[in-house]
């Protein structure tokens, strides 16, 4: 029996592939690449007399089994196994062991397959069901049923590089279904990711019920019709389809709740004071003009911003932020803050009035004193906000955080200030970019970001030092929709360039090869014909 790692050529260099090690022929296939997988001889062979045994009760317990459960039902055919509470492993088990105080890193598993049983160990139940997402893809990847199921036996230790695996979905340029956010959520799990980013408010539309003002959703919610193209012509086409779409609040605590128990957190954002023209048509009096306003029926950047002048604004922001706290829980409420043209301020007389009061030196400041006021209160109910990278323009937010888009500057910026960021630049993170050559694909927004590009991205830029890079939280891919009007689209602008990234956020950035990850990406392309993902195949025909 032969025991040997891996070794790939990279650049012209051999370069180790993680702690991965195999036995014989056999490989082990999974994504996000784990720290460390031993291999050895042999299998363990789920059956319908396979018992699933946990050290631990409670809410977490039916989260984790659950998703082994409900998998190898769907596709195997293998149901009603034998399942409770139990202080140690038996025969034909898979035993989950939750202890805090063991020597295992945050959200990281430890998982043992051996003949007689499995064993998962974790100090957190995040870090069980990370583990069984490893366990699942350890799984032969077919679709047809089977009366058993062989695993290789191995030891596989595990655990995140960033606390920060994030994926955005904007719902506001074209309205998604709750079901289809669901199964984004499904697919965000699946690959470890923890973070959905929930892009709710633009000019397009305004996408979650605010109670106390429910024009938002009666008039923000709906546009009465649609670009056609790029519009870059003197004669714009528009469709003539009223386009809209909202979440009620139990939608959003059906979302929340669901999330959670895959163990993502859901960030809102709720876009101040640029991107607003939705609100503005619902509310004109929050602009600086009063309209009139309307709901915008092309993409783009447009001069009709919240008046940052009348106080009356600010109410209307705490109010819509008291209702938003209230249905998600998450540390981090996302403000916005980008593309917020001044043009509007310089001839409002309330926006330099407000200017000539506090003393400010711009509109620029006079942003930043916006965003401050927010994060002021935001902070004062317990949470924190974070905003994109513009928010540094006037003077950061004392305590917010910076997701850097305009590339990598504004994040180095932050962290050298000490603010957390979160890397998501345009270059390499923005999935609504072309994949391949254009002409192969349907129309998107522009730019080329490749599989192989967002798999080769480092979050941690090199001019940061130690200390700094400390505040580098991790690194989220970017979802806009201006160019994806339904659900089967933005899973193949999606998919599998996310992939790439989960392993750029989770895996350790020394094992990270494209080569041996486009060969494990095959086993993992069969999970995604089975769950009848609509995936980009260029890379993989």
């Amino acid at each position: 029996m032969k025991h040997f790692k891996i070794f790939a050529i990279m650049l012209g260099a051999t370069t180790l592939l993680s702690t991965f090690n195999v036995y014989g022929n056999e490989t082990i296939n999974i994504v996000p690449m784990p720290v460390s997988v031993i291999a050895n001889n042999g299998n363990f062979s789920l059956s319908n007399s396979t018992q699933i045994l946990y050290d631990f009760q409670g809410k977490d317990a039916d989260n984790i089994t659950g998703a082994l459960l409900s998998h190898i039902k769907k596709f195997y055919g293998i149901e009603g196994l034998r399942q409770g509470f139990a202080e140690k492993p038996v025969k034909n088990s898979i035993f989950l062991s939750l202890n805090p105080k063991a020597d295992i890193k945050k959200e990281g598993y430890k998982l043992t397959v051996e003949k007689n049983n499995i064993i998962l160990e974790a100090s957190a139940p995040n870090g069980l069901f990370y583990g069984i997402q490893s366990l699942i893809q350890m799984m032969p990847a077919i679709e047809e049923r089977q009366s058993e199921i062989r695993i290789q036996t191995a030891v596989i230790n595990d655990y995140p590089r960033f606390e920060w695996r994030g994926l955005h979905l904007d719902v506001c340029r074209h309205f998604m279904p709750k079901a289809f956010v669901l199964k984004y959520i499904d697919y965000m799990s699946m690959h470890k990711y923890n973070t959905l980013h929930f892009h709710l408010t633009e000019d397009q539309g305004w996408r979650i019920q605010i109670k106390k003002y429910p024009r938002l959703t009666e008039v923000g919610s709906m546009r009465k019709e649609t670009i056609v193209g790029r519009g870059n012509t003197p004669e714009k086409v528009y469709d003539g389809i009223p386009h809209g779409g909202f979440y009620t609040q139990e939608d959003i605590k059906e979302i929340v709740e669901y999330a959670a128990k895959r163990y993502v957190t859901v960030v809102p954002e709720i876009e101040m004071p640029g991107h607003a023209l939705a609100a503005l048509a619902s509310y004109p009096e929050l602009g600086c003009t009063g309209g009139p306003y309307e709901v915008s029926t092309r993409w783009g950047v447009f001069k009709d911003v919240m008046c940052a002048g009348n106080e009356n604004t600010y109410k209307f922001l705490q109010d819509v932020i008291d209702e938003v706290l209230a249905l998600f829980p998450s540390e981090y409420i996302h403000v916005g803050g980008d593309e917020c043209p001044k043009d509007s301020w310089k001839v409002c007389p309330l926006c330099q009035q407000k200017i000539k009061e506090l003393g400010l030196k711009n509109e620029h400041e006079l942003q930043s004193y916006l965003i401050q006021r927010m994060e002021k209160y935001i902070n004062g109910k317990g949470r924190k906000i974070i905003g994109w990278d513009e928010i540094l323009e006037g003077g950061l937010a004392p305590n917010a955080a910076v997701m850097s888009w305009r590339g990598e500057a504004g994040g180095i910026e932050a962290a050298k200030q000490h603010h957390y960021v979160v890397m998501t630049p345009g270059s390499h993170c923005y999935l609504d970019h072309y994949q391949a050559d254009p002409a192969s694909q349907p129309q998107a927004i522009g730019g080329f970001t490749t599989l192989e590009k967002i798999y080769n991205y480092e979050p941690v830029p090199a001019v940061l030092s130690a200390e700094e890079a400390k505040y580098i939280m991790g690194a989220q891919g970017n979802v806009w929709t201006e160019w994806m009007p339904t659900p089967s689209h933005v899973e193949y602008m999606v998919y599998p360039r996310a992939a790439a990234l989960a392993e750029v956020v989770w895996s350790p950035k020394e094992g990270r090869d494209y080569a041996n990850f486009k060969e494990r990406m095959r086993s993992q392309i069969l999970r995604y014909n089975a769950y009848g993902i609509n995936y980009c195949r260029i890379e993989f025909q």
